[in-house]
C-alpha cells in the first residue's frame, strides 16, 4: 500500500506557475501509467499531466482555474489496492486542525500534502502578514531587504491579487526612484496603458463589436509588455541577395520530397545560417540575470509559428547546430505541424536561446520583433521579392533581377551593443548569400 504525490511539473526556465484547465480524472477514478490526469496551461503552451504510476486518484487539492506554483502537490494517487472513497475531495477549503479533525470527523492527513494557506511573512523584522506570498517572493524580499510593510504595498497581478516574480522584479527595478510601478493586472489593462498613462476613452456606437481576449492572447499581451519593459530594444537591418537559395530550392524541392518524404521550405536554411553565425558570435546566445551574463553552450532555436486562432507559439529546435539541413527540415516540419494541431508538449517550447520569426509569410518585407524573454535577440526574415540589383562580375558591375530580402534583428541593448548586433546580422546575411547553388543533400 502506497501513496504517490502528483506534482505540478516544471514547464520551462521562466515559468513559475500553471493554470488548471480541466481534471480528466476525478477522485476514485483508476489511472494507468502515463494516462492523462489533468490539463494545464501556462503563458506558452497548453499541456497534459500524465500519471507517473498505476493506481486510483485518492485526493485532489486544486480546482479548475486555480493557479498553482510549479513543484506543488496537486493530487495524491493510491497504489497497490488501497481503498479510496469516490467522493470528490474538496479543494483548498479542506484545512486539517492540529488534532486531525476535519469537518467534525477524524481524518488521516496525507503526508506531505501542501495546502495553500495564508503565509506568515517576517522578512525584515517581526511584523507578520496574513497575505499569501510564495517562497520565491519571500526569498526575493529577503534578498532585497524588503520588509513586510513594504511588501504588503506591492500590487499583485497573480490570482486573487497574489504577488508574482514579475511583480517583484518590476518593483525592485523601480525601487531606487521610490516609484511603485503597478503590474499589468486585468483591471489596469482595462483602464491604463502599459506606460502608466490613461488611455484615450473609446466611444461605442451601433457599429461596434466588443470581443473579449482569449486566455492565450491575454498572456501574450502580458509577455510582450514585460519584454519591452525589461529590455531596451534596438533593431538593425540588412538586405540580402538570396537568389542562389531560391534557384536551388526550386530545382531540388520535388526530388527532395520524393526522396525524404518532407517538403523543404526556406526556414531550415535560415536556421542553418543563424546557427553558424551564433558559433561566430556566441554572446548573442546568452541571457541576463541581474548583472550576470548567462552564456548558453547549447544553440536552441525557437521558431515563431502562427496558430489557427491567430495567436503565436514558439516551439524550439534543440541543438540546432548539430543537425544537417535534412535534420533541420524534419524538425521544422514536425514542430510546425504539431503546433497547428495544438499537439506540442511542454518540452517542445522550453530552453530556447534565440528566436527566428518569418514575417515574410504574411507578405511583410521587414519587421521589428519583440524579444522573447529571457533571450537577448530575435531575428525576423521578410518576404523574398524580385528586384533590380547591382551585381559585381569579372566584366564589371551590371544590373540584374535578383531575389532580395530584408533581415532584421531586435536585441537587448543592455548586453548586446550595436557592433555585436550589427556584425551578427551581417554574418547571417553573408552565409545566406554564399549558399552553394550546387549543394547536394
Amino acid at each position: 500500500m502506497a501513496q504517490v504525490e502528483l506534482i505540478m511539473p516544471k514547464m520551462g526556465e521562466s515559468i513559475m506557475e500553471a493554470t488548471i484547465l480541466k481534471w480528466v480524472k476525478n477522485v476514485g477514478d483508476s489511472v494507468d501509467v502515463d494516462e492523462t490526469i489533468l490539463e494545464i496551461a501556462t503563458d506558452k503552451v497548453d499541456s497534459e499531466v500524465p500519471s507517473p504510476v498505476k493506481g486510483v486518484i485518492k485526493e485532489i487539492f486544486f480546482q479548475v482555474d486555480d493557479v498553482v506554483e510549479i513543484e506543488k502537490v496537486i493530487a495524491v494517487i493510491a497504489t497497490e489496492g488501497e481503498e479510496v472513497s469516490s467522493t470528490p475531495a474538496p479543494s483548498m477549503d479542506k484545512t486539517p486542525t492540529a488534532n486531525g479533525k476535519q469537518n467534525g470527523k477524524m481524518e488521516s492527513i496525507p503526508s506531505p500534502v501542501s495546502v495553500n494557506v495564508p503565509a506568515t511573512v517576517a522578512t525584515n523584522g517581526t511584523t507578520k502578514s496574513d497575505r499569501f506570498y510564495s517562497p520565491l517572493v519571500k526569498n526575493m524580499a529577503k534578498k532585497e531587504n524588503i520588509g513586510v510593510v513594504e511588501l504588503d504595498k506591492i500590487p499583485g497581478s497573480g490570482a486573487k491579487g497574489r504577488v508574482t516574480k514579475k511583480d517583484m522584479l518590476n518593483y525592485i527595478s523601480n525601487r531606487s526612484s521610490n516609484t511603485l510601478v503597478a503590474p499589468v493586472t486585468k483591471a489596469a489593462r482595462s483602464t491604463s496603458s502599459p506606460s502608466g498613462h490613461d488611455q484615450p476613452k473609446i466611444s461605442f456606437d451601433g457599429g461596434t463589436e466588443i470581443v473579449e481576449m482569449d486566455r492565450m492572447r491575454k498572456l501574450i499581451a502580458e509577455h510582450m509588455v514585460m519584454s519591452k519593459h525589461t529590455s531596451p530594444h534596438v533593431t538593425s537591418f540588412v538586405e540580402v541577395d538570396v537568389t542562389n537559395i531560391v534557384n536551388w530550392r526550386n530545382k531540388i524541392k520535388i526530388d527532395f520530397q520524393k526522396t525524404h518524404g518532407e517538403k523543404i521550405t526556406f526556414t531550415p536554411i535560415f536556421i542553418e545560417a543563424v546557427t553558424k553565425a551564433i558559433g561566430d558570435f556566441p554572446m548573442i546566445n546568452v541571457s541576463l540575470d541581474g548583472t550576470k551574463i548567462i552564456v548558453k553552450k547549447n544553440i536552441n532555436i525557437g521558431m515563431a509559428a502562427a496558430l489557427p486562432s491567430g495567436n503565436l507559439i514558439v516551439p524550439v529546435i534543440k541543438n540546432a547546430n548539430h543537425l544537417n539541413l535534412l535534420g533541420l527540415t524534419k524538425s521544422v516540419n514536425d514542430l510546425a505541424t504539431r503546433a497547428r494541431a495544438n499537439k506540442l508538449k511542454p518540452e517542445d517550447i522550453q530552453e530556447g536561446t534565440f528566436t527566428l520569426t518569418n514575417v515574410g509569410t504574411f507578405g511583410n518585407v521587414m519587421g521589428t520583433p519583440i524579444i522573447n524573454q529571457p533571450q537577448v535577440a530575435i531575428m525576423a526574415v521578410g518576404a523574398i521579392r524580385k528586384k533590380p540589383a547591382v551585381v559585381e562580375t569579372e566584366y564589371g558591375d551590371v544590373i540584374a533581377i535578383r531575389h532580395m530580402m530584408f533581415l532584421s534583428l531586435s536585441y537587448d541593448h543592455r548586453i548586446v551593443d550595436g557592433f555585436l548586433g550589427g556584425s551578427f546580422l551581417s554574418r547571417v546575411g553573408k552565409y545566406l548569400e554564399a549558399f552553394d547553388g550546387e549543394r547536394t543533400i
